[in-house]
């Protein structure tokens, strides 16, 4: 199975304003052991090996552009 790029979520502007407001008063050590928390979670819920793998090679080349 090859990973999915196109848009899936039903309601993105939702889910970005759930996922904002999940970390709203947190800190940033607090936010970042949510988010890593929930990667894991979608990663188990994924599964594949393959795909996971090839989302982190995706993710690693775009957070090392130069912005």
């Amino acid at each position: 199975m090859p990973l999915i790029r196109t848009p899936q979520i039903a309601d993105p502007d939702g889910f970005y304003e759930e996922l904002v407001n999940a970390q709203r008063d947190m800190g940033d050590a607090q936010a970042q052991q949510m988010l890593a928390k929930l990667v894991l979670l979608l990663a188990n819920h994924v599964g594949d090996r393959a795909v996971l793998s090839e989302a982190i090679a995706r993710a690693s080349q775009t957070a090392s552009r130069p912005q």
